[in-house]
C-alpha cells in the first residue's frame, strides 16, 4: 500500500512552483510596500499631500492578490515609524475602503476617473478617520473633529486629485512593463504553461 503523504505534490517541479510564486509574492510585497512608505516619507512635509492613494490604487489594478496583504503591513511598518495611535484603527479601514473601490471600478482606465476617484477619497478621508470617535464621543466628537479638518481634507483632495491626474498613467505602465519584465516574481492566478 504505496500512499503519498497527505500534503506532497504528484510532481516535485509542482511544489517548486508553488515555493518560487509564494516566495516572489513575499519579495513583492515588501517591495510595494517599501516603494509606499518611501513615496509617504518622501512628501511627509507637505500637509496631507501624499502618492499613497495613488500607489493603493495601482496596487489594487495591478495586484489584486496581494493588496490585502500589503496594506496590513503598510500600517505595521507605519506603526513602527510614527508609534501606535487611534489613527492606526483609520488606517486599517481606510486604505481597504479605496482599494475595494479600485476593485470595484478596475475596468475603467481614464486617468481623470481615477484622479476624481483619488480626489474624493481624500476629501471623505477625515470622515473616515473620524468614525473611529464615534463610539468614544458619539456623533458631536465624530462631527466637530471631521468639521476641523475640513481644510486639510481640501488639500488632501487637491493633492490627490493632480497627482493621480498627472502619475497614474507613467505609473502603470512601469509597473506593466515590470511584471512583463520578472513575470516569475507575481503570478496572479495565471496558469503555469
Amino acid at each position: 500500500m504505496n500512499r503519498r503523504p497527505p500534503f506532497s505534490r504528484k510532481n516535485s517541479s509542482d511544489s517548486h512552483f508553488s515555493i518560487r510564486y509564494a516566495a516572489g509574492n513575499i519579495v513583492l510585497g515588501g517591495i510595494l510596500v517599501a516603494v509606499m512608505e518611501a513615496a509617504k516619507l518622501a512628501l511627509s512635509f507637505l500637509p496631507n499631500i501624499e502618492l499613497v492613494s495613488l500607489l493603493v490604487i495601482l496596487y489594487a489594478l495591478e495586484f489584486p492578490a496581494l493588496i490585502f496583504c500589503i496594506l496590513p503591513v503598510f500600517v505595521l511598518v507605519e506603526c513602527g515609524v510614527y508609534g501606535m495611535g487611534l489613527w492606526v484603527i483609520m488606517y486599517l479601514y481606510s486604505w481597504p475602503v479605496l482599494a475595494i473601490l479600485a476593485r470595484l471600478f478596475r475596468r475603467q482606465n481614464s486617468p481623470l476617473f481615477w484622479a476624481i476617484l483619488s480626489g474624493s477619497f481624500g476629501l471623505c478621508f477625515g470622515a473616515l478617520c473620524a468614525l473611529v470617535y464615534l463610539p468614544i464621543g458619539g456623533p458631536s466628537l465624530f462631527f466637530t473633529t471631521w468639521v476641523s479638518g475640513i481644510p486639510y481634507d481640501l488639500l488632501h483632495f487637491g493633492g490627490n486629485f493632480v497627482l493621480c491626474l498627472c502619475l497614474f498613467a507613467p505609473l502603470r505602465r512601469l509597473i506593466r512593463r515590470c511584471k512583463a519584465a520578472f513575470p516569475e516574481l507575481y503570478r496572479d492566478r495565471q496558469k503555469r504553461k
